[in-house]
């Protein structure tokens, strides 16, 4: 079936997605790589992101570090990314690092 809802890791429409409650998060990126300090919930699929200054981003587990190899995020965009679960292994962090100036990424973890 086509739909414009998200999907998540097993093709499954996600009709609803709201703010969880107290799984705000925020990371100060500079030119070393920074990460959540607290693991997302194990019942969140979806995170969305925000930065305040162009950076590279990469999810993964509490050891993830971010790389100038890794995926560019670019400012002022605010979106969702699936983080896993279900059929699929869950990632717990995200690690964030500068492109040029440091700034804030703000995620918030869905339901």
């Amino acid at each position: 079936m086509t739909t414009l809802l998200p999907t998540d890791a097993d093709d499954n429409p996600i009709p609803a997605i709201r703010l969880k409650g107290g799984n705000a998060h925020s990371i100060t990126t500079s030119a070393t790589s920074a990460k959540n300090t607290t693991a997302f919930d194990s019942e969140t699929r979806i995170v969305s992101l925000y930065a305040t200054e162009d950076i590279y981003v990469k999810f993964g587990t509490s050891s993830v570090t971010a790389t100038t190899s890794d995926h560019f995020f670019p400012k002022g965009i605010y979106y969702d990314f699936s983080i896993g679960g279900g059929n699929t292994s869950q990632f717990t962090h995200i690690a964030a690092l500068q492109v040029s100036a440091a700034g804030v990424v703000y995620i918030s973890e869905k339901e």
